[in-house]
């Protein structure tokens, strides 16, 4: 139609079924005006993201885990009766003395990258969620000359550490992401997969975070210290389980050569490789144990 249409030109037989066509019409036009963020965080037109956002939406809500024979991975969060600053030093009894979790393989296709092994511990107070992790790695590669003090979007292109966190497993496509690079630079986003685009840029945690690179010993480093407030207004309870997935993008070139890596397993043959699959979060623990000053 070169103009819109007025329902009054039809029998009043066939009024429904214009106010339908209209409807549709102006859907398609207001999609066409729009454009949204895709999971990769490039520009797409919103239809395709819309398209997106419903097919990760079923993925969420179908509530299924990975093809695995395995129970759901679980870490351990040991609670600390004291709060600190961070300060990237994971060699404080804090962390030292924390349970970790390990992973190197490869979100789509399970292959093993032994050379890229990370390590994930987490504790937890009434006010914060900290979590630590030691990254091997072979080179860095990250946007370089850049201030570390805003947030970076498209922080996931270069080489970066990632925790999908969900306070709230009875609403599996809502979550909240994190992610650190090498050198300090960071990104927080709310997300809701029953949104167009899904991913929030104004939200802002207020999460500290802070790296070490040991170039020596081939290790990158990063503590952070999340305020609980800012995922729950019931803040962390002893024994509560949270759903969540750490990731790891790591190596030079693009996302095709680099190595794209998830704690908990993710489905194999996905028609989009997006780390967004909440059905496929392992478990965060709260543990009341571990109640020892921690400096």
């Amino acid at each position: 139609m070169d103009e819109p249409a007025s329902c009054e030109a039809f029998p009043r037989r066939g009024a429904l079924l214009c106010l339908i066509l209209l409807g549709l019409a102006s859907y398609q036009a207001v999609a066409a005006s729009v454009s949204s963020i895709s999971e990769k965080g490039s520009y797409v037109p919103s239809a395709a993201a819309h398209e997106n956002s419903l097919a990760l939406r079923k993925q969420a809500e179908g509530n299924r885990m990975p093809p695995s024979n395995s129970a759901p991975r679980v870490i351990v969060s040991d609670f600390s009766d004291v709060d600190v600053v961070p300060d990237g030093n994971l060699g404080k009894k804090m962390w030292s003395t924390a349970k970790r979790v390990r992973f190197d393989q490869a979100a789509f296709s399970r292959r093993t990258y032994p050379e890229a092994e990370t390590e994930v511990a987490s504790r937890w107070t009434t006010k914060y969620l900290y979590l630590a992790f030691w990254c091997h790695y072979q080179s860095l590669n990250t946007y370089e000359g850049e201030d570390a003090g805003p947030e970076r979007w498209q922080l996931w292109e270069r080489d970066v550490v990632e925790a999908f966190i969900n306070p709230q497993p009875e609403r599996p496509s809502h979550y909240y992401e994190f992610e650190v690079a090498p050198n300090n630079q960071w990104l927080d986003l709310e997300i809701d997969l029953t949104r167009v685009p899904f991913n929030d840029r104004k939200w802002n945690s207020g999460f500290e975070h802070v790296t070490r690179i040991d170039p020596v010993g081939h290790l990158w480093t990063v503590e952070m210290r999340i305020p609980a407030v800012s995922m729950t207004n019931e803040g962390i309870r002893p024994n509560a389980e949270w759903r969540i997935n750490f990731y790891r993008c790591d190596g030079p070139g693009t996302d095709k050569s680099r190595r794209m890596l998830s704690w908990s397993p993710l489905p194999l043959n996905l028609p989009q490789k997006s780390f967004h699959q909440p059905a496929s979060f392992g478990v965060l623990r709260f543990s009341a144990t571990g109640q020892a000053t921690f400096r």
